[in-house]
């Protein structure tokens, strides 16, 4: 019997914003809190809440960890492979 692979994950991108403000995050702590929620969202890109807003692009998504203190809006690809993130908050 073959092994069963678990789903696949989702790739993460960041937009320019995002990769701006992760290059501001100097604390361990706090980018152990970031990566945890990465993490979470590659597995289940619907985890996010939706943030209401215009339909004609693709639907932005907000996942916060209260634990962690941290907040990340994002976008999934039309293929769902891919998580474009918009927006850091730790």
């Amino acid at each position: 019997m073959a092994p069963r692979h678990s789903p696949r994950r989702a790739r993460i991108a960041f937009s320019d914003s995002a990769a701006k403000q992760l290059e501001n995050i100097t604390s361990e702590a706090e980018v152990h809190a970031l990566d945890r929620a990465l993490v979470v969202i590659s597995v289940d890109p619907d985890v996010g809440e939706p943030i209401p807003a215009d339909t004609a692009g693709p639907q932005l998504r907000q996942y916060a960890d209260e634990v962690e203190q941290v907040r990340v809006l994002y976008f999934v690809t039309a293929l769902r492979t891919v998580v474009v993130v918009a927006y850091i908050e730790v």
